[in-house]
């Protein structure tokens, strides 16, 4: 198999796999706050407790997958494009 053949089933097989997976789990961990939903700090001596809310996820925890967000624009578009 020729380097090109190679890279090009290497990168049909990522692409498969990225938009399976946004398929099957639209939503991925907030990657600002680990999927807390807030920050974590720590108190004077040393504990964790509970910081601000993520402004990223609005406390969620979960964000929307580019994959499936860049799906569901084209989905759109294309619904209304076809009224």
């Amino acid at each position: 198999m020729t380097p090109i053949l190679l890279a090009i089933a290497l990168l049909l097989f990522v692409t498969l796999g990225y938009a399976s997976v946004c398929a099957a789990s639209p939503f991925g961990s907030c990657r600002k706050c680990n999927g807390f939903g807030f920050a974590m700090t720590t108190d004077r001596k040393g504990r964790p407790k509970r910081g601000k809310t993520c402004r990223r996820c609005k406390g969620h925890g979960k964000r929307i997958r580019v994959g499936r967000w860049l799906y569901n624009r084209a989905a759109r578009t294309y619904r209304q494009g076809t009224r």
